[in-house]
């Protein structure tokens, strides 16, 4: 593929490489959950019991998005090991397969959730005051899910060849897109919940027209349907790069579900919080994912091409600069948790439970960076196993027993402090299993 790319993602100086790279998925990661927060914002405005339904199907959100991931990290990640190997004919099936693949599933998504919807949105823990909201923005949200998963995946191929700016563009005219109409279609035109999620869509849309487009032009690998290979070879490659992400997406989903149920026990209050302080967690964290997806084109590159010194050089590049930022998170949000809570929904009891949970969250933030990293590695390198055990632990083996227990002994204190006590977990897991890996990689 274009020999100046890959002699810059094997031969120039690693912090070059990252930051280069980082800083378009760093902004595209925080456009990306400022436009998921957006609806939140807006929202807040009407009133508690459709600021909970936004939360509610966030999960359903997650659950497309780990589609989405799937079949765009499972590709991107074989993609640039082949790049880095220099087998090119590989990466452009691979491609053009996983993406037709995305938009099947996207579509089957949309329509086994509209037949479904209203027992769907009770089990992810809608009360009766808050299901007719949760039904009005899910039935939408559900319609742009072939859309979704569509330009998720185009963004990560295109990530994983190094071409970060592109892939950034496409999110941030979605964005800007979702951010513009929410206001207007909200309060303008008084279509309330509907019109958050109407904007919601119209970004999709729009980010996956334009990302496609992209992917026509340029020296990038295209999208060409006479490279659809349905061959176990890349349905294999696929789940085995994927997985891992499907993982972390979808347990993330049965964890925010969970979480949903949980609070309903304590009211329409503490559902909103906790949605709130979610938000606010993956804004924060979404800075350090964009860092870690800057280092998958080197980490991809340069194991394809046998430069294992060069992919650890970049994980504790990488290590260093996220524990330090996420500190420095901690810190300002302590200090400022109510102010930060009163943006989203200035309800004394919604800022009372969410100011608990926020600074619950922030107190084991900074050791996510070691553990997110250290996934990231394994999932590029194609240690599936590995990459799955990290995967899962944070919001799957060590949350979801976590949410059960702690509430029923510590009450809404035990649902506020759950995910601080995973990450503590999570991070005693990676450091056994890191040392493991980085032995491997002499």
């Amino acid at each position: 593929m274009k020999r100046d790319n890959y002699t810059f993602l094997t031969e120039a100086p690693v912090p070059k490489v990252i930051g280069r790279l980082s800083i378009p998925t760093i902004i595209s990661m925080l456009v990306t959950t400022i436009y998921n927060m957006a609806d939140t914002f807006f929202v807040g405005h009407i009133d508690t019991q459709s600021t909970a339904a936004v939360g509610i199907v966030f999960s359903v959100m997650f659950i497309i998005h780990s589609i989405a991931f799937f079949f765009g990290h499972g590709s991107g990640n074989y993609i640039s090991r082949a790049l880095g190997a220099h087998r090119h004919d590989d990466a452009n099936q691979m491609t053009t397969t996983a993406f037709v693949y995305a938009i099947a599933f996207g579509i089957m998504i949309t329509i086994a959730g509209l037949a479904f919807i209203e027992p769907l949105a009770i089990a992810l823990g809608a009360t009766p005051t808050v299901l007719p909201p949760t039904l009005d923005y899910m039935s939408i949200v559900l319609l742009g899910a072939p859309f979704m998963t569509g330009q998720l995946t185009l963004n990560g191929q295109l990530r994983f060849q190094g071409y970060a700016g592109k892939a950034m563009l496409g999110v941030i005219v979605g964005a800007v897109m979702n951010i513009g109409l929410d206001p207007i279609l909200i309060f303008t035109l008084g279509m309330g919940v509907k019109g958050a999620a109407w904007a919601t869509v119209i970004g999709q849309v729009s980010s996956f027209v334009l990302l496609f487009a992209l992917t026509q032009r340029g020296h990038n690998i295209r999208i060409n349907i006479k490279h659809f290979n349905p061959g176990w070879h890349y349905i294999r490659e696929i789940a085995a790069g994927g997985t891992p992400s499907l993982m972390r997406q979808s347990l993330g989903s049965i964890a925010t579900i969970m979480l949903n149920v949980a609070a309903a026990a304590f009211g329409d209050a503490a559902i909103a919080a906790m949605g709130i302080v979610n938000r606010i967690a993956m804004f924060i964290m979404s800075t350090v994912i964009g860092l870690g997806q800057g280092y998958q084109p080197l980490c991809g590159f340069c194991y394809g091409a046998k430069l294992y010194n060069r992919v650890k050089e970049g994980f504790w590049f990488c290590v260093k600069v996220g524990t330090i930022f996420l500190l420095a998170c901690t810190i300002v949000g302590c200090l400022f948790s109510s102010s930060i809570i009163a943006l989203f929904r200035n309800d004394p009891q919604v800022i009372s439970i969410g100011v608990d949970a926020l600074r619950w969250q922030l107190a084991t933030m900074p050791l996510g960076a070691l553990s997110m990293f250290s996934n990231m590695m394994m999932q590029t390198s194609g240690m599936t196993l590995r990459a799955n055990v990290l995967a899962a632990s944070r919001r799957g083996i060590f949350f979801i027993p976590l949410i059960i227990i702690l509430p029923h002994y510590f009450g809404i204190t035990g649902v506020e402090a759950c995910q601080a006590a995973a990450d503590l977990c999570t991070f005693m897991l990676t450091i056994p299993i890191l040392h493991y890996t980085l032995r491997h990689l002499r």
